[in-house]
């Protein structure tokens, strides 16, 4: 049995002690390393475990700590020194609960329980605060927090710590050092704090919960910088234009634009960016890395906001509507631009003829008419154009890809213009009005081409004989005769022509094939339909200007006004 010794209370440093109260008395057992317990009563705590239990809590507690530090330093972007006090104070909470739990001992089971146990004692009280404590180092640590001592420096910045633990994990930020290892993925950590919240990718866990919605988090910051939602919180303040914000990070990220500071500097052509969004978006034009996936067709994209824009391709989806009109379109620039056709704004000059613009690639573009210049280039067969999207679009030529897809019969198209021009077909839609006789069109280039019939306009100019045409394809087909140039070949005979008509009907001399037959007889013809027909109608529609008489064919007529001319040929 244990010796019983009747004594004062003795120092909270040497012994553990159980008080007892029996008949009105409260006897102190003082028990001691070396004695053997009794059976029936489970052995008493000696010196050492009562010791290692306090020292643990308060020694210890890396993991809490190192959390605490990397929800500060990396999430939230306080500095360290900041909130120690804070961190102080949740963790002599945390030691006084230990503490409370190691002087609660159990007792024999052969003992009856006591009516009431008495709080251990905490002879340590803070002179400032009045607070008190069970252990004189919980003391001391303490009282640093109300005169800003910071006995711990380190040896690479002098930067100074309240703890020496907090020292240490900042010097391996100078060292490099990562000695915290995970075994699931091989990454490693300063801190173990950081490698245990690590960990909880791999695990799914999400201990900390949110009272108001429900939600739960993997981390503590986030919990905390969500629930800012709730309560609208920003108590970050800008002290340049006094904008708020809920997190400190994004308070520096806004400050840049104030400073104009460009802090993320990209290593192969030094380049610098005020984001770090924007580095890392930049060093894929270096990398050629197109990390986002179109999940319909397989398309990739460097951007995340181009992946986005171009799924609205798929899902026919415009949620950008003009409150003028009532239009709708797929992207927010695309609406901008069509308000200012409402305005009649035209911010942009030629700055050779003058020539304003509603945007910006346009003035560019038609700049060129002036410069010549073609900076695009066709990786296949070189041609040049002065537009990105006709290289663009050219280039399909050479693939055959045919990304556009009407959804309504299958059909697809190289160009977007062509299967929204072809969706008409189906809606019936005809949004193009001639104000002069009243007819409606489906193209905007056939609107334009048939108001050159009330107009007379022959807008292209031949710049060899002057000679003008009321479209484009009839100028560059004249200009060939004036070049000789004969870009269609035959594939079979490899005969070459100017005009494409020519080439097509050279083509059936080889393949016999006679697509013109007439209605009236049923004689099939290889070109020429019409001058057959008039042998049934009779039709003269070639009249001769001086005696007023008629021919079927127009040669007829040229051979007849040589006798009015006297001209020979």
């Amino acid at each position: 049995m244990s010796s019983l010794n009747y004594s004062p209370l003795a120092k909270e440093e040497g012994v553990c002690w159980t008080e007892k109260e029996s008949l009105g008395l409260n006897i102190i057992v003082k028990e001691e390393d070396d004695e053997i317990p009794v059976d029936g009563e489970e052995e008493p705590f000696g010196e050492d475990d009562i010791v290692k239990e306090e020292e643990e809590p308060f020694g210890v507690k890396e993991e809490e700590e190192a959390i605490a530090i990397k929800e500060e330093e990396d999430v939230l972007g306080v500095k360290e020194e900041e909130t120690e006090d804070e961190e102080t104070d949740d963790e002599e909470t945390e030691y006084e609960k230990n503490e409370d739990l190691n002087n609660t001992r159990e007792r024999p089971d052969t003992e009856e329980p006591e009516p009431e146990t008495s709080k251990p004692a905490r002879p340590h009280h803070c002179s400032l605060c009045g607070k008190s404590f069970s252990q004189l180092m919980n003391l001391k640590r303490h009282e640093r927090t109300h005169i800003g001592d910071k006995p711990h420096h380190c040896s690479h910045c002098g930067k100074s710590f309240t703890r020496l633990e907090h020292q240490k994990k900042h010097e391996r930020t100078h060292t490099g050092e990562k000695p915290f290892h995970c075994s699931q993925c091989g990454n490693n950590f300063t801190r173990l704090g950081s490698l245990n919240e690590h960990k909880r990718i791999h695990t799914g866990e999400k201990p900390f919960h949110c009272s108001l919605c429900g939600k739960n988090f993997t981390w503590l910051a986030s919990l905390n910088e969500h629930k800012k939602i709730h309560t609208g919180e920003k108590p970050f303040h800008c002290s340049q234009c006094g904008k708020n914000f809920a997190r400190l990070w994004n308070l520096k990220e806004h400050e840049r634009i104030h400073t104009g500071e460009k802090i993320y500097k990209c290593s192969q052509c030094g380049k610098s960016f005020t984001w770090l969004g924007d580095l890392k978006r930049h060093k894929r034009t270096h990398t050629g890395e197109k990390p986002y996936h179109c999940s319909h067709c397989g398309k990739r994209f460097s951007q995340l906001v181009n992946l986005k824009e171009h799924n609205k391709l798929h899902t026919e989806e415009k949620p950008y509507h003009c409150s003028l009109c009532e239009q709708s379109f797929k992207r927010l620039g695309h609406l901008k631009r069509h308000e200012r056709t409402h305005i009649g704004d035209k911010p942009h000059h030629c700055s050779q003829c003058g020539k304003t613009f509603t945007r910006l690639e346009h003035q560019k573009e038609h700049e060129r008419t002036h410069t010549e210049e073609k900076p695009f280039q066709c990786s296949q067969c070189g041609k040049n154009f002065t537009r990105l999207e006709h290289k663009k679009e050219h280039e399909r030529t050479h693939t055959g890809e045919k990304p556009f897809h009407c959804s309504q019969c299958g059909k697809n198209f190289t160009r977007l213009g062509s299967l929204n021009e072809h969706k008409k077909i189906h809606t019936g839609e005809k949004p193009f009005y001639c104000s002069l006789c009243g007819k409606n069109f489906t193209r905007l280039w056939n609107l334009k081409t048939h108001k050159r019939m009330h107009t007379g306009e022959k807008a292209y100019h031949c710049t060899q004989c002057g000679k003008s045409f009321r479209w484009l394809w009839n100028l560059k087909e004249h200009e060939r005769i004036h070049t000789g140039e004969k870009i269609y070949q035959c594939s079979q005979c490899g005969k070459s022509f100017t005009w494409l008509g020519d080439l097509k009907r050279h083509e059936r001399t080889h393949t016999g094939d006679k697509p013109h037959q007439c209605f009236h007889c049923g004689k099939s013809f290889t070109e020429h339909l019409k001058r057959h027909e008039r042998t049934h109608t009779g039709e003269r529609p070639f009249h001769c200007s001086l005696c007023r008489k008629s021919f079927s064919e127009l040669g007829n007529l040229k051979r007849h006004e040589r006798t009015h001319t006297g001209e020979k040929p």
